[in-house]
């Protein structure tokens, strides 16, 4: 994700700001640039991929000296990954970097164009740099206070003024942190980023402007200077690994953009990288909790497009049934871990049988791995909540890509370009939905008080509301359920009171008129329905809509706001966030 660092101070600044876009690294991002200010000059360098592109860029010119300069990593959400699309922007005698996103930036753009500005990238900051510039008139508060009045949607903001010897910064919706030091001061997005010059800090509130200069630091606020208590970060490893996230749940639910893209990239430039499952006749897919929920998500993706049998259990029971293997039968693990105790058992039990075994697994030294016939590995990193999240993704995007592979090998589906596109594009739709907290905060308002909540959805929908159900009583403790919309009317419709928030999950097509008649259901018994769908809905006032693409990785969008709305509702409710009470990360025992 997007990542911001600004010093005004003694150091060299370019030696500050490529260190901390270096400790930055692990958000993810396609562009990188540094904007140097000295006197009334401004200078801005640029580059697209690594920061080490930055670096030799740097190295290759004469650059100015200074004592300021603010630094962005972008990972591409309006326009392309390009040096014209990368921050630092400057429009006027204005230079900033954003992280967030402007949700009338084109409302904004006509508007400033019908007043003469030219824009020169396809960026959202762009326009937030263009309308500060506007508003300048040698007093930058004012002038960011008028601007951002306009402004709809997240920013956490550093900003530099031509005739300004200063440094600025605002936030509403991404975090913003400013840095104390001796004679110098910092901003940044992330403790990470200036964790090596100092370990005191102020948190920027939402819409609080600081004025920053190297001998002291002014936070503003409806005209009036605030005061503000200094924190102090104590540098153990702990909080270093959140990454200035306050839960690890929530650093790690932000890290699958980046896990995704790397997990998917061998099989998108090859998807000969993946097995081949044409060979077998039947799948078992043993997993359990999260895991389990995506192996339904599998299920029904290899059943609908590849015309594949897909039995599903959860590992303790399987590892007691009768099993008869009379067809060329493939067992599908899916596990975070690899250690959990009753999956393993279900391997072995069908290693006895002689019947082969693909590991999906997290842990590449873990039992499941090594005792696997085959494996694919997620590269999800370390998960230290408990509640699984970015691992959860993996799993779910591993399955999809194996569906999709099974259904071009038996020749049912044409090679669609259109499907691996998508599934490149699906980290970028990922931080788009994950940017989008303030909903997921205005849901998590509406039900942290309840102490019942259901989850519907039919066919592939069903199997996302199970993960969403889960994710909620897990770390939140609230009871939740997750049903086939159809199935509420045989008798569950009765626990349905006035107030009862219901989660109705919408993305098939091919069945959502049936659910739509089962949300009408509910509502007229007075269950206070929230849809999250891929298109909108007219005269449903709370609703989530995610970007529509390909059934194959829909489920990936929609389960994020899922996460979220839980983490934000656990936080309401004071829940020890990342160890819920009696849960464990890896379930070793039986």
């Amino acid at each position: 994700m997007c990542g911001i660092i600004g010093y005004i101070g003694e150091k060299n600044p370019v030696e500050v700001l490529i260190n901390g876009l270096k400790c930055l690294e692990y958000r993810g991002y396609d562009s990188a640039g540094i904007a140097l200010k000295e006197k009334d000059e401004i200078e801005v360098i640029k580059s697209v991929g690594k920061i080490v592109n930055l670096e030799e860029k740097i190295k290759s010119q004469e650059i100015m000296e200074s004592h300021l300069g603010i630094a962005h990593t972008r990972w591409a959400t309006h326009g392309k990954p390009t040096e014209e699309n990368a921050h630092p922007h400057t429009v006027g005698k204005v230079t900033l970097v954003h992280n967030g996103i402007i949700e009338n930036a084109e409302e904004l753009r006509e508007k400033l164009k019908k007043e003469g500005v030219t824009f020169y990238s396809e960026t959202d900051t762009e326009v937030v740099a263009a309308l500060i510039n506007k508003y300048d008139k040698d007093n930058p508060i004012e002038a960011i206070e008028k601007a951002l009045k306009e402004v709809t949607g997240s920013y956490a903001l550093g900003i530099l003024f031509q005739e300004s010897e200063d440094l600025y910064a605002v936030r509403k919706d991404s975090p913003l942190i400013i840095g104390l030091g001796k004679n110098e001061n910092f901003i940044a997005s992330d403790i990470a980023a200036i964790i090596d010059y100092t370990n005191k800090y102020l948190l920027l509130e939402e819409r609080e402007i600081a004025h920053i200069t190297k001998e002291k630091v002014e936070i503003i606020k409806d005209k009036k200077v605030i005061g503000k208590e200094v924190q102090t970060t104590n540098l153990e490893r702990d909080a270093k690994d959140k990454n200035g996230y306050e839960h690890y749940m929530l650093k790690e639910i932000m890290e699958e953009p980046v896990v995704l893209e790397k997990t998917f990239k061998p099989y998108l430039e090859n998807l000969d990288n993946l097995p081949d499952l044409t060979d077998y006749e039947e799948i078992h897919v043993v997993a359990c909790g999260s895991a389990m929920y995506a192996g339904m998500i599998g299920k029904t993706l290899l059943e609908e497009y590849a015309n594949t049998k897909v039995e599903i259990d959860v590992a303790s029971e399987y590892r007691y049934k009768n099993i008869i293997y009379d067809r060329k039968t493939l067992v599908i693990l899916i596990s975070q871990s690899g250690e959990t105790a009753d999956t393993i058992a279900a391997m072995r039990k069908a290693k006895e049988n002689n019947v082969d075994t693909l590991a999906i697994v997290n842990v590449k030294t873990s039992t499941i791995a090594r005792e696997s016939d085959s494996q694919i590995f997620i590269e999800a990193g370390p998960e230290i909540a408990v509640a699984t999240t970015k691992a959860y993704i993996l799993q779910v995007g591993i399955m999809a890509l194996l569906a999709y592979k099974t259904a071009l090998t038996k020749g049912l589906v044409k090679e669609n370009e259109k499907v691996l596109q998508e599934a490149e594009k699906l980290p970028r739709l990922i931080k788009e939905v994950l940017d989008r907290r303030e909903e997921y905060k205005k849901i998590a308002k509406g039900i942290y008080n309840k102490e019942d909540i259901f989850f519907i959805g039919r066919k592939i929908d069903y199997a996302t509301s199970q993960e969403g159900s889960l994710k909620l009583k897990e770390v939140s403790y609230i009871h939740s359920e997750a049903y086939q919309a159809g199935e509420l009317k045989h008798g569950t419709i009765s626990l349905i009171e006035d107030g009862m928030p219901v989660f109705a999950i919408v993305t098939d097509d091919t069945i959502k008129d049936k659910t739509v008649s089962n949300i009408e259901e509910v509502k007229s018994r007075g269950a206070k329905t929230i849809i999250i769908s891929n298109e909108s809905w007219e005269n449903q006032k709370l609703q989530i809509v995610v970007p529509k693409i390909s059934p194959y990785f829909q489920p990936i969008l929609i389960v994020p706001t899922l996460q979220l709305i839980a983490y934000e509702t656990a936080k309401l409710r004071g829940c020890d966030i990342d160890k819920p009470k009696n849960l464990a990360k890896s379930v070793t025992v039986e």
